[in-house]
């Protein structure tokens, strides 16, 4: 008697990637650019000029360097801390050309965790709020929300220290409500109206502030993102050499 061969199952087959549109492939090769310039632990040792500068913000878990290494795809290219709310500095990357990178993504440091000491704490949320107020190269916010929990009153806090720059067409806004995936469509779309609800009372007069579902592991959302931040650096509003009005 012949003995029977196991067949080992077929792997299940995978879903088809969502195709890009050309702008958004152009995008991805730009961010792709992403790659390590400076650490500063206050604003006096961020380089001078007026490149034009995207900063990443949020609370400490929100998945702010996921996002960030999934848009570059550099695994480790903006480092997250094993105890959260321990990076107590701003760090610049650069995109674009090598010899001549046309903006700097700024990774802030996350805030929320109580376990930090309180001296460091408001030491390195002065430099933060500092850098959102007066920066004069900020030229757009990310602000990276937990879909799953929405606005925390610290998040809420935040949009509303940074509303004035935002109302005057100098800053332009994205939340980026991350860990979409953990989400199903109902969900998500509840998601969406609740932070869209918020922004209509805080931001009412916003001109550019964008919501978008964003899932790093997935990729969810990635080439929209991508995007968004490459029309915010290459519309022709955006000048490096141009001081923003409401600059201090």
């Amino acid at each position: 008697m012949t003995q029977a061969h196991r067949t080992r199952p077929a792997p299940a087959a995978r879903a088809p990637a969502p195709a890009l549109s050309e702008s958004a492939r152009t995008a991805l090769a730009w961010a792709h650019t992403a790659r390590f310039l400076t650490t500063a632990a206050q604003l006096v040792h961020l380089p001078e000029g007026d490149m034009p500068e995207i900063a990443f913000v949020g609370r400490s878990n929100a998945g702010k360097s996921t996002a960030i290494n999934t848009l570059a795809q550099r695994r480790q290219l903006a480092f997250a801390s094993k105890t959260p709310g321990r990076t107590q500095h701003i760090n610049l990357f650069a995109l674009g050309p090598k010899d001549a990178p046309d903006a700097y993504l700024a990774d802030l440091p996350g805030y929320g965790y109580a376990s930090v000491e309180r001296g460091a704490k408001l030491r390195w949320q002065k430099v933060m709020a500092d850098y959102l107020e007066v920066r004069r190269n900020l030229h757009g916010v990310v602000l990276m929300v937990d879909s799953r929990l929405g606005f925390t009153p610290l998040d809420l806090r935040l949009l509303e220290f940074i509303t004035p720059r935002i109302s005057n067409g100098a800053v332009k806004l994205l939340v980026l409500l991350t860990k979409a995936d953990k989400l199903n469509k109902r969900e998500q779309q509840e998601s969406l109206a609740a932070v869209q609800q918020v922004l209509g009372e805080v931001a009412t007069e916003a001109s550019d502030v964008g919501i978008l579902l964003f899932s790093g592991p997935k990729q969810v959302g990635l080439g929209d993102l991508a995007e968004t931040l490459y029309t915010w650096m290459h519309s022709p509003q955006v000048d490096p050499l141009v001081t923003p009005p409401e600059a201090a």
